[in-house]
């Protein structure tokens, strides 16, 4: 299958998309690892905030003029359908997005607002897709697949060959995946040109489908996802993106929840860089040790950055604590005056800001005459942390709980 693909395809899909999108230059790194060079490929800051308008517009420029008078489909409840629709706009062409009714609205009005019609469907993803599926055979319009389709996947490419233009020498990229179209076209384009490059794919852990697919050596399908990274919440990887990733990828491997929180929180500190959860994996597993990167010159590729910004705090929060910035305990202490005196004076000492606390003395667990005294605190690191416990306990304070 991979044969339906060459590098001179990839090569044409760049020219095409010259006059539609960004150049994302790469971008060092120091923060995220310190035993090795790593830079950022910073698709979040693409038209339409994802990758995705790549592969997109590459498939539709390609179209000939009976598929065009008929205009495209899609289905998708993120950064695909922006992409199909600014892609569709760009070239003069119908395009029909098919969304879930419960599809928030924020990402309804960006594919609206780039001219496409939406067709909003009751239901949930599967829903939507099967109704895409019937407007394209009552409307002969062309389906745009998110990830399945060598046209796609050579336009996704062209990321590889930006990366490899600009650092013909990088060790190892890292790449996001989800459902294997983006990985299969920078994994297919920096192996023609380097064959010695590595390239590492990253998965949510609570949605590994590649991962389970590539230990099976054959394509599964998880019966749920669940993870903050919905952008590669795919419980399914396409025949053409399996056997892509099966010959030209070298690994993948997945993190957990609060490592992406970390990561994100990371991009957003370090480079004033908002990623949302799908973008940030690949930081993530640099990050925590998932590939071995020791002394390599690496790009992580940050693939979108449509994070929902009602759930950036909680995201913040999260990070915060993964990376040992943000200590909540949970104290018994006898239900005393001054003690809590006692307890916020050696937290000051130790160098430690309390943010919020709270006292509750209807636990059924502690003794009568004790309370539950929670305190979330701003602590420096992990290390940082250790030390505050150490001199809560050597002060005789009885720790019950701790996040």
């Amino acid at each position: 299958m991979e044969n339906e693909l060459t590098l001179n395809e990839i090569y044409r899909a760049s020219y095409a998309l010259k006059s539609i999108i960004r150049k994302t230059n790469l971008v060092i790194s120091p923060s995220i690892r310190k035993d090795c060079e790593i830079y950022i490929k910073p698709e979040n800051l693409q038209v339409t905030g994802s990758f995705k308008v790549r592969g997109a517009s590459y498939m539709i420029s390609q179209l000939s003029d009976e598929e065009r008078k008929h205009g495209v489909i899609a289905c998708s409840a993120g950064n695909h359908a922006q992409g199909v629709a600014l892609a569709a706009k760009a070239y003069g062409i119908k395009a029909t997005i098919c969304l879930p009714k419960g599809a928030p609205i924020s990402k309804v009005e960006a594919t609206r607002s780039y001219g496409a019609e939406i067709c909003l469907v009751p239901g949930v993803y599967d829903d939507a897709y099967k109704r895409a599926l019937e407007l394209k055979d009552e409307k002969n319009m062309t389906f745009v697949h998110p990830f399945d389709d060598i046209k796609v996947i050579a336009g996704q490419g062209t990321i590889g060959l930006e990366i490899m233009n600009e650092m013909a020498d990088v060790d190892a990229i890292i790449v996001p995946v989800g459902g294997g179209g983006l990985i299969s076209g920078v994994a297919y384009a920096a192996k023609q040109l380097n064959p010695n490059v590595k390239v590492y794919g990253v998965q949510a852990q609570g949605a590994p489908s590649m991962v389970k697919s590539l230990e099976h050596d054959q394509i599964k399908s998880l019966v749920k996802v669940s993870t903050i990274a919905d952008g590669i919440a795919v419980k399914q990887p396409g025949n053409y993106t399996y056997d892509f990733c099966k010959k030209w990828v070298d690994k993948i491997v997945t993190v957990s929840d609060d490592e992406v929180c970390a990561a994100i929180l990371l991009l957003l500190e370090k480079h004033k860089l908002i990623a949302e959860g799908a973008g940030a994996v690949s930081v993530a597993a640099a990050m925590f040790g998932h590939i071995p990167l020791e002394g390599k010159k690496a790009v992580c590729v940050v693939s979108g950055g449509n994070i929902d910004v009602t759930s950036l705090n909680r995201i913040i929060n999260r990070g915060l604590q993964m990376n040992g910035r943000q200590f909540t305990v949970a104290l018994e202490i006898k239900d005393r005056p001054g003690e809590l005196v006692n307890i916020a004076t050696l937290i000051a000492k130790s160098g430690a800001n309390i943010t919020a606390i709270s006292h509750e003395r209807t636990n059924s667990d502690i003794n009568v005459n004790s309370c539950v005294l929670r305190i979330t605190m701003e602590t420096r690191d992990i290390n940082h942390i250790e030390e505050i416990k150490e001199a809560l306990i050597n002060n005789k304070f009885n720790i019950i709980k701790e996040k």
